[in-house]
């Protein structure tokens, strides 16, 4: 029963937060072009965004050790809200150096959301841990992908409130992190670390028990090279489509398609990680990565064949993710696993950081051809840590 309450009220909360996480995604690069005067720097909403992720990783695992999920999360959000509301205050300065640090406080979104799919382990059947992460996951679809969808509305908020169009979306951002703060403080009782006493754990264990478990440094590279993958491709497309004389609208669908394709299948991610184990899984998932490489690659002008590419990604992100955030929690008992998830997100988001600020000196230098194929280049570090993990069934011997 615990764990049921825990499960319908992280949903609630990933079904609003991700929200304003969408609705910030295929707006933020063109923000950041539009006020730094120069498509050179179109990559470093998301880097900041993702960098943010990465800072917010372990201040918030350490949290949720010492205090719970319910704290961690909520005031993950509440500083992700914080961070709208300086961006809506930087477009209306017309202050490129000030989204920085608004979308850095953003990126603490970002990190709830990751870090809520770890909750949804905490009190899980070890036979069915896949399914209950993939189903937090999964919650994010319906927020996720209405969010990019939001510029036209955004800017129509934006003329009532008096501020620049593409400000607009992150009224909907602050908004909507709100909501997920309401409701993860007033819901997520009892906290599910708290119920199981596994709180307290020095976030060093956490780098000791990755470095000495072959399983947990498979599942932490898999993390890390897949969100780097992802997010260098997916930030610079954006930028790209408008080069080629799409409208804010087609990337808005565009980008909601690919946030499908990494959300929308993700319970059936999670049965076959259950079912055929996780690294095969994993593996299936990388070469579904180098599958939507070679589409970005070979779309030229296409926007059909971006946005084939872009849902290809999404599908390769969500199998290898789902599958590689199982393993974190496989490898390690309860009492351990918030100080491993920690730094796991921690990796997870500054690896994604670096390919977000790589992509837009990429693709000025080598075009988006270039930029598609070295991000491919990334799945190969995976493939490296697949041969010492362990190849084991559905459910690990031991937890």
């Amino acid at each position: 029963m615990s764990q049921r309450r825990t499960l319908s009220v992280l949903v609630a909360a990933q079904i609003t937060g991700s929200i304003g996480i969408g609705a910030s995604v295929s707006v933020g690069a063109v923000l950041a072009a539009d006020l730094s005067g120069s498509a050179a720097w179109s990559g470093s909403a998301s880097t900041m965004s993702t960098l943010g992720a990465a800072v917010w990783a372990l201040p918030l695992a350490r949290v949720a050790a010492a205090r719970g999920r319910r704290l961690a999360l909520s005031l993950g959000w509440l500083v992700s809200m914080l961070g709208a509301l300086l961006v809506i205050a930087a477009a209306v300065a017309h202050s490129f150096p000030l989204t920085l640090p608004a979308m850095l406080l953003m990126g603490a979104g970002t990190a709830a959301n990751l870090q809520s799919r770890f909750a949804a382990t905490d009190l899980a059947d070890p036979r069915h841990r896949g399914r209950s992460l993939a189903l937090v996951v999964w919650s994010s679809t319906i927020g996720a992908v209405g969010g990019p969808n939001l510029t036209k509305p955004g800017a129509s908020v934006a003329e009532v409130l008096g501020i620049p169009p593409l400000a607009g979306p992150f009224v909907f951002s602050a908004v909507a992190a709100a909501l997920a703060v309401v409701v993860l403080f007033v819901a997520l009782r009892p906290d599910p670390l708290a119920s199981n006493g596994s709180r307290g754990r020095n976030l060093r264990v956490g780098w000791e028990v990755i470095k000495s478990s072959p399983q947990a440094r498979f599942g932490v590279a898999t993390l890390a090279f897949s969100h780097a993958t992802m997010v260098s491709l997916m930030a610079m497309t954006p930028v790209h489509m408008q080069e080629h004389g799409a409208t804010l609208t087609v990337v808005g669908l565009t980008i909601s398609l690919h946030i499908a394709g990494m959300y929308a299948l993700s319970p059936v991610m999670g049965w076959i990680a259950d079912r055929w184990g996780r690294v095969r899984t994993v593996l299936c998932g990388q070469a579904v990565l180098v599958l939507a490489v070679v589409f970005a690659a070979t779309s030229g002008d296409s926007m059909t064949m971006i946005t084939v590419a872009l849902v290809t990604l999404g599908i390769g992100w969500s199998m290898s993710t789902v599958a590689g955030s199982t393993l974190v929690a496989d490898s390690v008992e309860l009492a351990r696993r918030p100080a491993v998830q920690g730094v796991s997100d921690l990796l997870m988001s500054l690896t994604g950081a670096i390919g977000a600020a790589l992509s837009g000196v990429v693709l000025t230098l080598i075009t988006y051809t270039g930029l598609s194929l070295a991000a491919g280049l990334l799945v190969l570090p995976v493939i490296v840590f697949s041969l010492t993990a362990p190849a084991r069934g559905r459910v690990p011997s031991q937890l």
